[in-house]
């Protein structure tokens, strides 16, 4: 019986009588005392059947304010990273119950179509992808998704819908600065090729640009290891200690990552040449349905979630 129903239970079997009983006390002279002992003790028997009914006092949460990080961080050697994840999963149980969480790096960038033949019949948790646009850092995005390719899909047009509000607010802000000193020329122009990247991403992501490059899975490990034989998956890494993906932070290496983990190169306009005296550079529409932008000096790190990317060690290099 739930604690609800035999609270209830009690309310209906004891509290008239305790109320016949208080009434009677409290008609006879000199029983204030006797009174409160009477509440007092009625009180202490209905919580301590609460309590036996619910099996016990609640056990509080023993993983509250623990994190667990799979994957890699900057400085990591890719090929130490990528050798001890196949190692673990060769090492992995025959048997898990309901199977384990993996982290699943890609060799390339894929489209959520061609994800799917990657995906094949293993449960899927979340996707991670990032808009590859040339020599510029863009933000690492986590798309929950259990169907291959609907949900990527429309997640990703949900993330366009907000890269675009991203981009007229770049613009609002532009236009509003006002002067034309160099402190403003210098903040405008980062303004502009924030908005610059974020157009681009926003294109990208609603023409459902190849931009994924890991997956996290939930498979017995048998399954894993099928995975890990596919065409285009770089590396499994199994993750059997993960029990809520909510508390837990995935850093999958880049495809282009190679040798160690570094950020993704980010040029800037003066790296390239300027227009127009600084300021943004016009994109330029490519083949695969990404625009080239080429940005003013101090674009730094914009539509960059570095917390993404700059992430605690990972579980194995402590």
């Amino acid at each position: 019986m739930r604690a609800g129903d035999l609270l209830r239970k009690l309310d209906q079997r004891l509290l008239p009588r305790l109320a016949a009983t208080v009434t009677r006390l409290g008609n006879g002279p000199g029983q204030t005392p006797l009174l409160g002992w009477v509440a007092m003790l009625s009180c202490t028997a209905v919580l301590a059947t609460a309590v036996l009914a619910t099996g016990g006092p609640p056990v509080p949460d023993r993983t509250v304010g623990e994190v667990t990080r799979v994957g890699v961080v900057e400085g990591d050697s890719i090929p130490r990273y990528e050798a001890t994840a196949a190692a673990d999963l060769a090492a992995l149980a025959g048997s898990l119950g309901d199977g384990t969480y993996a982290l699943v790096s890609l060799s390339e960038y894929l489209t959520p179509e061609r994800l799917a033949a990657v995906v094949g019949d293993v449960g899927i948790a979340v996707v991670f992808g990032r808009v590859p646009l040339p020599q510029r850092q863009t933000e690492i995005v986590r798309i929950p998704a259990q169907r291959v390719p609907e949900d990527v899909t429309a997640g990703m047009i949900k993330l366009a819908e907000r890269k675009e509000r991203e981009a007229a607010d770049y613009r609002a802000r532009a236009t509003a600065l006002g002067g034309g000193g160099p402190e403003e020329r210098e903040l405008r122009g980062l303004y502009l090729s924030g908005a610059q990247v974020a157009a681009a991403e926003a294109a990208a992501f609603r023409a459902g640009c190849a931009c994924l490059y890991a997956l996290v899975v939930r498979a017995e490990p048998a399954k894993l290891r099928g995975v890990a034989a596919r065409s285009g998956v770089r590396v499994v890494d199994p993750a059997p200690e993960v029990r809520r993906l909510e508390r837990t932070v995935f850093t999958p290496p880049l495809p282009e990552q190679r040798d160690v983990v570094r950020p993704p190169v980010d040029r800037t306009g003066a790296d390239r040449g300027r227009a127009d005296g600084g300021g943004p550079l016009a994109g330029t529409a490519t083949g695969d349905g990404f625009v080239t932008v080429a940005v003013a000096a101090l674009a730094g790190t914009q539509g960059v979630d570095m917390d993404a990317v700059h992430l605690g060690r990972h579980r194995r290099h402590g």
